[in-house]
C-alpha cells in the first residue's frame, strides 16, 4: 500500500496545479496535482509529453479513463468511487495507481481490506 502525507513517512508533496506556467513553480520531487480534468486536457497532455509525474483528482469513471489515458501517475478519488475504480483498475491493467484520501490512521485498515492502491493523508 502506498501511503502520501503521513507525518511519519517521508514522500513528495502533492502540488497543485491549475496551469503550465505552475509547473515551472514545483520542484522535480513534488507531484503535481490536477484538481481537474478538463478538456482539451492541456495541463495533463503537457505532463504526458514531458514524462512528468503527476496525480489526478476524479469524480467519475469517465474522468479516470482519460487520466489514466493521459499517463496520470495517480488517480485520487473519494472511497466510494475508489473501489470502482480498483476493479477497474486491476481489470485492464492500468498503470495509475488508485489513491483515495483519508484524514486519520483510523481509516488505514479499512482501505487496505478493500485493496486500494494507497491512501493520501488530509489532502486538501
Amino acid at each position: 500500500m502506498l501511503i502520501f502525507n503521513h507525518k511519519y513517512i517521508d514522500s513528495p508533496k502533492f502540488i497543485e496545479i491549475k496551469n503550465i506556467d505552475e509547473i515551472n513553480k514545483t520542484t522535480p520531487k513534488d507531484i503535481l496535482l490536477l484538481s481537474q480534468l478538463k478538456e482539451p486536457f492541456k495541463v495533463a497532455k503537457h505532463c504526458r509529453d514531458n514524462s512528468l509525474i503527476y496525480a489526478t483528482k476524479v469524480n467519475s469513471i469517465k474522468e479516470s479513463i482519460f487520466a489514466n489515458s493521459l499517463n496520470s501517475t495517480y488517480i485520487i478519488a473519494n472511497l466510494e468511487l475508489a473501489k470502482v475504480l480498483q476493479n477497474i483498475a486491476n481489470e485492464y491493467l492500468w498503470d495509475a495507481k488508485i489513491l483515495t484520501p483519508i484524514k486519520d490512521d483510523t481509516e488505514l485498515e479499512k482501505i487496505a481490506l478493500l485493496s486500494i492502491d494507497g491512501v493520501i493523508y488530509n489532502l486538501k
